[in-house]
């Protein structure tokens, strides 16, 4: 079970092994595969590191992408700026950009919203192992301007114009670990590939191209694709095409480090017999998909759950992400909920954490560790975790709660969605849930 440590991070692979709708069908569906980062077939993959030490990158990619999640503060700054955290790979898209369709692998991120890619002439880029992207050889290429309505409406995402006299439309995107990408805004075609054997091709596809990127980005990557809630998203670009709806369904990861999960998009993203709950949005974080999480069950004992996790005085007060690890929660609420667990589980003494991370551990046989039903009360959705959802084996002796405290932002992790088929339908503002085992689905 040491290897379950390894579902904590997974690396989304958006191949040609899909199957879609043309974009002129709305609502038409297609699917394509999620391999996890640390998986043999993942080109992050390092066959020289242990779990333990996968685990501990994992646990602090989680705090660094955690800064993004914190309500910022109003910059005195005159330049538009959007702050978010790099997500150090934790997923990876093969899409194709341009006319000829040009590959890109770059990293996707439920929570930013620009689409780029490093673009020739660079004057500042980070290396990268294949080709850059060169929009000269795009037919399809064009800049956005400054006098259009879409460079001045997509300031929240980072687009400016530095003078009067500028044409081009610029952007510029901040990450919390201090890397950075600076370049142009434009058109582009955005191509898919199809089990059919033919391309889908989204014309007019909004990107940035960047010519001074720089940080902490891997060099097996060429860029980010967002898929936030912002204007600028791949979500809310495809728009009709996908009838805002996309789900996911995250395998754990065993013994077997081939499996892959799913992503679905449109018709192929709708969930049955699942429990819904409603999406929030915040005003000042439009990027961010907020759940409202009434309480916590932990055995009979329920915890209700404010306060100090309510962001802005908003409704939504929790937000749910893939790409972070654990389950963060405001510290307050986590003494409760550690005190909860603690006095009803059985089979294994108290221990520490070797990564010093998780604060709430076990000495002990992890199939023999008896840990009370733990269920998340969203509004009008019931989610009931398994063992596996809200414990992780942190060595081969050691198991922990997957939940941390913090009262920067409060964020549903990806180890509590492992084996729930999640849905995401922005014209109805509902997150579904359906449990499944994702390995056959």
């Amino acid at each position: 079970m040491a290897a379950s440590l390894l579902s904590l991070i997974i690396t989304i692979i958006i191949c040609c092994n899909v199957t879609a709708a043309a974009p002129n069908q709305p609502g038409g569906g297609f699917s394509v595969h999620l391999i996890h980062r640390d998986s043999a077939t993942s080109p992050l993959y390092n066959p020289n590191e242990t779990p333990t030490q996968r685990l501990g990158s994992a646990l602090k990619r989680s705090i660094n992408r955690l800064h993004r999640f914190a309500p910022k503060s109003t910059s005195s700054s005159s330049l538009p700026y959007s702050d978010v955290t790099a997500s150090n790979g934790e997923y990876l898209m093969n899409i194709s950009i341009g006319t000829p369709p040009f590959p890109i692998l770059a990293v996707a991120d439920t929570g930013s919203d620009v689409v780029w890619t490093q673009c020739k002439p660079c004057s500042s880029c980070y290396d990268q192992d294949a080709p850059i992207f060169d929009p000269a050889a795009s037919s399809s290429y064009k800049t956005v301007p400054c006098s259009s309505n879409a460079c001045s409406s997509l300031q929240a995402e980072g687009a400016y114009c530095s003078s009067s006299a500028d044409a081009v439309c610029h952007y510029k995107v901040g990450y919390g670990d201090r890397s950075h990408t600076y370049g142009d805004l434009a058109l582009d075609t955005l191509t898919m590939g199809s089990t059919a054997g033919r391309d889908v091709a989204f014309p007019k596809t909004l990107i940035g191209c960047g010519h001074d990127n720089a940080g902490t980005f891997n060099r097996n990557g060429s860029g980010l694709v967002g898929l936030g809630r912002g204007s600028a998203s791949l979500v809310t670009q495809l728009g009709s095409s996908i009838g805002g709806k996309f789900s996911y369904c995250l395998v754990p990861f065993g013994s077997e480090n081939r499996l892959t999960s799913s992503m679905n998009f449109g018709q192929n993203a709708v969930v049955s017999g699942a429990v819904s709950t409603p999406l929030f949005s915040h005003v000042s974080q439009p990027t961010f998909y907020f759940l409202k999480l009434e309480a916590v069950t932990v055995g009979k004992e329920r915890l209700a759950f404010g306060g100090s996790s309510v962001v802005d005085g908003e409704e939504g007060n929790i937000i749910i992400d893939s790409g972070t690890t654990v389950t963060l929660v405001p510290s307050d609420f986590f003494a409760q909920l550690s005190d909860a667990v603690d006095s009803q589980v059985v089979g294994g003494e108290k221990a520490r954490d070797p990564q010093d991370f998780l604060s709430l551990c076990y000495v002990a046989d992890y199939s023999r560790l008896q840990v009370p039903p733990i269920t998340f009360h969203f509004q009008g959705a019931d989610v009931e975790l398994t063992r596996d959802n809200a414990f992780v084996q942190v060595s081969d002796t050691v198991t922990c709660l997957a939940f941390y405290g913090s009262d920067d932002a409060s964020i549903y992790g990806n180890v509590a969605q492992q084996n729930f088929l999640i849905g995401y339908d922005l014209q109805k503002g509902t997150v579904s849930f359906k449990p499944t085992d994702c390995a056959r689905n």
